[in-house]
């Protein structure tokens, strides 16, 4: 007779995926954009869950507790310059202060927590932020840089995240392990761009003029990255953009373990 074998079934680690504030149809609303959701599921194989851009229904002890990972999307708006010491700034910009109240407030306790963080875009400046780095609203006017935006806006959608610009990475950071490599080709829609870099994160890579395009935090042991271009948009025909959010969906995976291990021995 065979020994008997619960059949329990393997559950998907959580990734709390950063939402915008928007309106729709007159109505406020919590959105974020498809293509991150797909490649948390398919890339990372883990469960997206939309976390709403309202920070005083987000508890931190609660998410600690229930999530193995979080994800900052890109987004149009843009952190507001308040938020790091900056002036206003003279032309119009897109903010979402809504989101800017829910997300920045919370990194710093997940990830003392240790909770895995994959940073992109906004994201990645959102990042830059909570550690005291600050920003610059127009990179492509700096003397000798790229134009980082996506330009013409009459092109698919698709187009716009063909890849842009060369990546110089940094030797032996997390980085270069899943590019193969210390060089690549990335795409590029972004008109900020990191201005000082924030203590205690370690550039992983750079644009050809120089500009910081990817970073990790220094002290956390546990899986951080954020980057300033957009592999989710190209997980299915670029195997470096499939293996940030494997390697994402690995870590969480582990934290996943962590999490549940510490509940049924508690």
């Amino acid at each position: 007779m065979k020994p008997f074998t619960p059949d329990f079934p393997v559950l998907r680690p959580m990734v709390a995926v950063a939402s915008d504030r928007i309106e729709r149809h007159g109505h406020p609303s919590h959105a974020a954009t498809h293509g991150y959701l797909r490649a948390v599921a398919k890339a990372a194989q883990a469960m997206p869950l939309v976390l709403p851009a309202l920070g005083d229904a987000l508890d931190a002890d609660t998410l600690i507790a229930s999530i193995d990972g979080i994800l900052l999307t890109g987004s149009p708006s843009n952190v507001d310059p308040a938020r790091y010491g900056a002036p206003k700034p003279h032309a119009p910009m897109l903010l979402d202060r809504d989101r800017d109240a829910a997300i920045l407030p919370l990194l710093p306790r997940l990830i003392d927590a240790g909770v895995p963080v994959l940073g992109i875009c906004r994201g990645f400046q959102e990042l830059n932020v909570v550690f005291g780095g600050t920003l610059n609203p127009a990179v492509h006017e700096l003397p000798g840089a790229l134009d980082h935006r996506e330009g013409d806006h009459g092109r698919p959608i698709e187009r716009w995240y063909d890849d842009s610009h060369a990546l110089h990475i940094v030797p032996g950071t997390r980085l270069a392990t899943l590019a193969g490599g210390t060089h690549a080709l990335v795409n590029s829609l972004h008109h900020q761009g990191i201005e000082r870099l924030g203590q205690g994160l370690r550039v992983e890579a750079r644009a050809p003029d120089g500009l910081v395009e990817a970073f990790s935090i220094e002290a956390a042991p546990q899986f951080t990255l954020a980057v300033q271009w957009h592999p989710e948009m190209r997980i299915d025909d670029s195997p470096f953009a499939h293996a940030i959010f494997a390697a994402f969906g690995e870590a969480c995976r582990t934290r996943q373990q962590q999490r549940l291990g510490a509940m049924a021995t508690a």
